[in-house]
């Protein structure tokens, strides 16, 4: 789940109030951390680009095409329902942000990461090296360590973001 935006003509001091932790207790694990978000993105981009430099970019095989058709319209949808000016690779909850649960985002709450994911492994299955396994599992424990992250940060600006993830699975409908 992504929260991006900003409420039109609000004050400073409402934006701060609006992304203040709401449970103390979560307050300390929500704070962003610029050196942690950045470093996460480095490494996703990374391997992303380590992908792309041994082997091909589209896939061969016309299934996988698929995968990788389907996991680009995944990302795509999910761009559109937070609205393109207003998405960010940095984890961190902006001010003014409001919370996406309409779109994809409905079943999942993270389908940037599960679109990333999902082309990523029909990039590697469709040439499977021993480096490129090794690059995708370091893509996908980045972006797992990412996502959870970002929920921590998520839980402490959005009260009603608990009761969002009983509604909404992480990556996969359904599943997890």
């Amino acid at each position: 789940m992504k929260a991006r935006g900003a409420k039109p003509a609000a004050s400073r001091d409402n934006n701060k109030r609006a992304l203040a932790p709401s449970n103390p207790v979560r307050a300390s694990s929500g704070r962003p951390n610029l050196l942690k978000s950045y470093t996460l993105v480095a490494i996703q981009f990374g391997a992303l680009g380590l992908l792309a430099l041994t082997g091909p970019i589209l896939a061969r095989h016309p299934l996988l095409l698929t995968l990788e058709v389907a996991a680009l319209a995944l990302g795509l949808w999910a761009i559109l329902t937070v609205r393109i000016h207003k998405v960010s690779v940095i984890p961190d909850v902006r001010q003014g942000a409001r919370l996406v649960s309409d779109g994809p985002y409905r079943w999942i709450r993270h389908p940037m990461y599960a679109s990333i994911l999902l082309g990523a492994l029909a990039l590697v299955l469709d040439a499977p090296t021993p480096a490129r396994w090794l690059i995708y599992g370091v893509l996908a424990v980045d972006l797992l360590v990412k996502l959870n992250y970002e929920e921590r940060l998520l839980l402490a600006a959005f009260p009603h973001y608990a009761a969002y993830q009983e509604t909404s699975k992480r990556l996969i409908p359904f599943l997890y």
